[in-house]
């Protein structure tokens, strides 16, 4: 990759010096597992398929194929030059420094908020499990353990991020075998469904092409949060090869367990049927699990506390790198004596903790307003890391420069994607429900980039004139 720009090349020093490499590889990759298996699938994956039927395997298809583009179009910029920064800097590094700190403050906009969003949705779904529990003393409960954790050490989250995603893992091995066996008649005195619920009123597809599309915008949100593997290739040791590591098999793992279990639902779960607002306790019901809605219910709940730890840490490092290249106070880029930029991950958490007690106070009021400011920002982030690496790999192909880790079918692969990514725009753009959700989006982008590039200019000028 081409040399980097001065405010990301203080990063990249600072990174070095400062940031630990006390991830382990098989930390970074049931990290980039783990952060893609999320309450999403467990929960949100029915109403995909009620919005195509059997063609959501379409659907999903499409956007695992999008994700695994981007993740190996950012595996190579990241593998070249791992830093905390990430695809914020690969931005800078190709497109200047405003479009940079514009996709890294709207990147951490988005954490800092689902970070609330995660922790009153873990609390609300433990309490339909034990209703007299307290709803706000759980969600502050969590912020501040996982806020402790973040604070402990990058190899202590690491550990208890690796944990959370063994288990999300193992209970998808676990219900795509059960589910297998039902369908294929294997468990006793329990009616096989077969095959015939891929084809009925209406057919693989009952809604067409329409439908399909109306999955995709549901399901590629689900893969949201693969990115942060970048982010995290910082502190890993040997970076390099750690990464073009968790890249070749995340990839292909997140397509078996997505297209495995969502085959499983289809089969024994009509799409016209009710109970698909909890698909997979639908499935275990089915086959005659006893638990099956407490036992996916407290998966959910691992599933939203991994990710809250997660998006905790990649927020911390998001704003640390932008502190370290003058772009946010410069406060936020020190460290501790355990190589952790502790104010950085407080700053997040303030936010988090705010959001949270509004929430509280207001349910249902606050939190789906931000949320559906952000909600388009991952679509964003991998559009600027697409364009980010045709850019940044033209400019090393032209210069001879080796890279560690090359991205196979470049440049037809990425053109391919930004043109998936186009049409989800569109998409995006046509339904009236997700209209204002684009534009409240492309508001705050814009708002970013012009406070940004005037605040550049601003300190440009202090300097010259002394």
């Amino acid at each position: 990759m081409p040399q980097p720009t001065t405010s990301a090349r203080t990063d990249s020093a600072s990174d070095a010096s400062q940031l630990g490499h006390a991830l382990k590889p098989r930390q970074l990759i049931m990290m980039g597992l783990g952060s893609a298996i999320g309450a999403g699938l467990f929960l949100g994956s029915g109403v995909g398929v009620q919005a195509a039927g059997p063609a959501v395997l379409v659907s999903y298809l499409v956007a695992g194929a999008l994700v695994i583009i981007v993740m190996n179009a950012l595996g190579e910029m990241a593998a070249a030059r791992p830093t905390s920064g990430a695809f914020s800097v690969y931005a800078a590094d190709a497109m200047g420094a405003t479009a940079g700190a514009t996709v890294g403050w709207l990147w951490w906009a988005q954490l800092v908020i689902v970070i609330a969003a995660e922790s009153v949705g873990a609390a609300g779904l433990l309490s339909t499990i034990w209703p007299g529990m307290s709803v706000p003393l759980a969600s502050l409960t969590f912020m501040l353990v996982f806020t402790a954790i973040n604070l402990m050490g990058v190899k202590n989250f690491g550990e208890f991020e690796f944990w959370f995603a063994i288990l999300k893992v193992v209970a998808i091995v676990a219900f795509i075998v059960i589910g297998a066996a039902l369908v294929f008649g294997l468990l006793p005195n329990v009616a096989s469904p077969g095959l015939s619920n891929f084809t009925p009123e209406g057919g693989f597809a009952p809604k067409g092409w329409a439908g399909i599309g109306a999955a995709l915008l549901v399901v590629v949100f689900a893969f949201g949060g693969t990115e942060i593997v970048a982010v995290a290739a910082a502190e890993t040791a040997d970076p390099s090869r750690s990464l073009a590591r968790a890249i070749r098999t995340v990839a292909w793992r997140i397509l078996v367990f997505y297209i495995g279990s969502l085959s499983v639902i289809i089969a024994v779960v009509p799409w016209t049927s009710e109970a698909l607002r909890s698909p997979f306790a639908a499935v275990l019901e089915a086959a005659r699990i006893p638990g099956a809605a407490t036992a996916i219910t407290l998966i959910a709940v691992i599933a939203l506390l991994s990710a809250l730890n997660a998006n905790l840490y990649g927020a911390s490092r998001m704003i640390y790198s932008l502190a370290q290249r003058g772009e946010a106070p410069r406060w936020l880029a020190r460290v501790d004596r355990r190589q952790v930029p502790a104010l950085a991950v407080m700053s997040c958490v303030l936010f988090g903790f705010v959001a949270t007690v509004l929430e509280l106070w207001y349910p249902d009021r606050v939190l789906p307003v931000l949320l559906n400011i952000v909600g388009s920002t991952c679509l964003l982030v991998w559009t600027i890391s697409l364009l980010s690496q045709l850019i940044l790999r033209r400019r090393a192909d032209r210069a001879g420069t080796p890279l560690p880790f090359r991205m196979r079918g470049f440049p037809w692969l990425t053109v391919s994607a930004l043109v998936i990514l186009a049409l989800i725009f569109g998409l995006l753009l046509s339904s009236a429900q997700t209209r204002m959700q684009f534009l409240s989006m492309a508001a705050l982008t814009a708002a970013i980039a012009i406070a940004s590039e005037t605040a550049r200019r601003i300190r440009n000028k202090k300097r010259a004139t002394g």
